[in-house]
């Protein structure tokens, strides 16, 4: 019978057939039992109770192993305690056998049981661990005889790809279990820095120390390298990678093994090692009155809930369980991606959550304001913003309109829905901006900083919401904005595209030998967003401590090495990937920073900061914005810019201007002055 046909055979086929086997099992396991003990010749006169033990045995053994599961175990995932199930089950039997034998008054050998359920166990043992290796493809000469006969070659294309796994604690045992019953990786060694368990044998592999990792090399022919250390601190982490990454092999890292046990994640989905524990940053655990003040039981509205930022705040709200959450965005795709995913957790949660999913533009006052006041919203996150900045910086008024002027919009319709708390997602970019995307979150910043300086408030574009230029609305909208750096793996970040040049067989394009970034991981960027919004009093400008910045070239080097290659370059010309620099894009520059001046203060939380930095009265920004939003109607970006220079502090644009009507309406009047 073939393995598939096998496999595919209905459960109670599958339970009979082992019924059998096991019967024929016993009765080998008797016999050899009475010839190691009497002998051929000796057996002859014990023929008649041999056969009343062929009766009895089956009828005892196989009900106890029933009772204890050994047929519901299945075969091609059974792991170490079957082997312990087993014993327990045979020292139940032939316990039943030998008392049975008494009461029936039979005349058996006293070393006859025990030499029985020895052979007992090892022959059931054996065939089962031999069923589930020829169900995991392996062919029966090899179980036998592989360690013998099978060159690497051999090994690699039966076996899988041969791993070592880092760590050989509780999770590095349960991922070589799993790694055995699959076909894709054939873990051939443990490396563990215990020196108790150095030289060891754990389920049959050799435990390395990473001292010993040349050897471990030449001993196992390993061609990649697992980590299995959930528990390990990010900068141990860190340490770890640096010293594994010398020695040429691919460094990777496997799902979580809770998400494995409950089939959400399977064996193929192995990771590239998070950068974050390249980085080796320890995230600080949040503080409980400061991640649920407005969260716990509140509706809250995420703005841009499909991005990067935006699906991280709502998963982490999610968490605080919120009476309802208001997923907000205008691709419809990224929110039915976060809401699928949403309705999913929520499931498996006990609490009961609403979630509503909205599709609307920011550039729509009365849509945000129906929403809020239909919702009775009463935290906002806004992380809805156009962030590219190359991108915005050829598309001057789009970025200009959905940054500043949509702010404004949600701003104005959270003051007039009552909401209570409203946190603005800005960034480093806005600090002494250098492009156009950096001025609109600066800009952005201003516009709640000069209505946070307000008790009321005449309304921008009043009519938009359905009042006169001349009313007045109470602002009693808490606002907050939150400034941070680069997060690993947002849309737009340099990480997935490294990844994607390195799979390629490269070049990797970094645009300066001396660019360099702040970073941190999504998920702590939103915990953090979510505590410094719990400390606003009003207008605070808050900013995330990003630790020490990092060289883009030194991380494109990095991920190149973690990947088993080497950079290709001057001092190595047989490298696998070289770096290429392409020069800064438009608008782009060397280095960010997070702070416009010197006033800062400390908050209760060690990675938040509040700045204290200039900003406009109200009725001076309102003018302001009048004078830049004209200029965008009449595609006079040159007369843009200089309104910027004028109204953001510290903006130095480092190109020229190049959005494409504007390149585009100069190329045409050119043609016709030549014509």
């Amino acid at each position: 019978m073939q393995r598939k046909e096998l496999v595919s055979l209905p459960r109670w086929q599958k339970r009979l057939l082992s019924l059998v086997v096991d019967v024929v099992i016993i009765w080998f396991a008797l016999f050899a039992a009475f010839t190691m003990r009497l002998g051929l010749q000796g057996i002859e006169r014990y023929w008649p109770l041999f056969f009343k033990l062929c009766l009895i045995s089956p009828l005892i053994i196989l009900p106890v192993y029933v009772r204890l599961g050994l047929y519901r175990a299945v075969l091609r995932y059974m792991g170490t305690h079957v082997v312990l199930t087993i014993l327990r089950a045979n020292v139940l039997a032939i316990f039943g056998i030998v008392m049975t034998a008494y009461v029936l008054g039979l005349d058996v050998p006293r070393s006859l049981p025990f030499l029985f359920g020895s052979i007992l166990v090892l022959i059931v043992t054996a065939s089962r661990y031999a069923v589930r290796y020829w169900l995991a493809g392996h062919k029966l000469k090899d179980i036998l005889f592989s360690s013998i006969n099978l060159s690497h070659t051999e090994k690699h294309t039966q076996h899988g790809m041969p791993v070592a796994v880092y760590g050989a604690g509780d999770a590095g045992m349960q991922l070589v279990l799993a790694l055995s019953r699959s076909r894709e990786y054939q873990p051939v060694a443990f490396i563990d820095d215990n020196p108790a368990l150095q030289n060891c044998l754990l389920l049959g592999k050799q435990i390395y120390s990473s001292d010993q990792m040349t050897t471990m090399i030449n001993d196992t022919h390993a061609e990649e390298i697992l980590l299995a250390m959930p528990s390990v601190k990010r900068h141990r982490r860190a340490e770890i990678v640096k010293t594994l990454e010398t020695y040429g092999l691919p460094i990777k890292t496997m799902p979580d093994m809770r998400d494995l046990a409950s089939g959400r994640l399977k064996l193929q989905h192995v990771q590239e090692v998070d950068i974050a524990d390249v980085l080796g940053r320890e995230e600080v655990k949040p503080i409980p009155e400061l991640i649920e003040k407005h969260i716990a039981g509140k509706v809250v509205m995420v703005t841009g809930a499909g991005g990067s930022i935006g699906s991280e705040m709502v998963r982490q709200a999610l968490i605080r369980k919120p009476k309802s959450i208001v997923l907000f965005d205008h691709s419809e795709f990224n929110l039915y991606t976060i809401d699928r995913e949403l309705q999913h957790l929520s499931s498996n949660s006990e609490a009961n959550i609403e979630i509503v999913t909205v599709l609307g533009s920011i550039n729509d006052p009365y849509r945000m304001l129906d929403i809020m006041r239909t919702y009775k919203v009463e935290t906002l996150y806004h992380a809805a913003a156009y962030k590219h900045v190359p991108i915005v910086q050829y598309n001057v008024s789009q970025g200009l309109r959905n940054n500043v002027l949509g702010s404004l919009y949600t701003a104005q319709a959270a003051i007039a829905a009552g909401v209570k708390n409203f946190v603005l997602i800005s960034t480093d970019k806005a600090v002494r901006p250098t492009n156009v995307m950096g001025a609109s979150k600066r800009l952005a910043e201003m516009v709640l900083q000069a209505i946070s300086n307000e008790k009321e408030l005449t309304f921008y574009h009043a009519e938009l919401f359905g009042l006169t230029n001349e009313q007045t609305i109470p602002v009693k909208t808490q606002f907050t904005m939150v400034r941070f750096g680069n997060v690993l793996g947002s849309s737009g970040s340099v990480i997935p595209v490294f990844r994607d040049q390195i799979k390629s067989g490269g070049p990797v394009t970094v645009t300066h030998p001396d660019i360099n970034r702040y970073f941190m991981t999504i998920p702590e960027a939103a915990q953090l967003v979510i505590q410094a919004g719990a400390m606003g009093q009003g207008g605070d400008v808050f900013v995330l401590e990003m630790g020490e910045p990092v060289k883009i070239v030194d991380l494109a080097k990095r991920m190149v090495s973690l990947s088993g290659l080497s950079v290709k370059d001057d001092a190595n010309y047989d490298g696998d990937i070289e770096i290429v620099y392409t020069g800064l894009r438009q608008g782009e520059k060397l280095y960010e920073e997070l702070l416009i001046g010197d006033n800062v203060t400390e908050t209760d939380h060690p990675r938040i900061c509040r700045a204290t930095e200039e900003m406009l009265e109200w009725s001076e920004f309102k003018q302001a914005l009048d004078n830049i939003m004209h200029t965008l109607k009449e595609h006079n970006y040159a007369k843009t810019r200089e309104l910027l220079l004028k109204y953001v502090n510290g903006y130095r644009p480092v190109s020229k201007v190049v959005d494409w009507l504007y390149e585009h309406e100069n190329h045409t009047l050119k043609t016709n002055d030549v014509a």
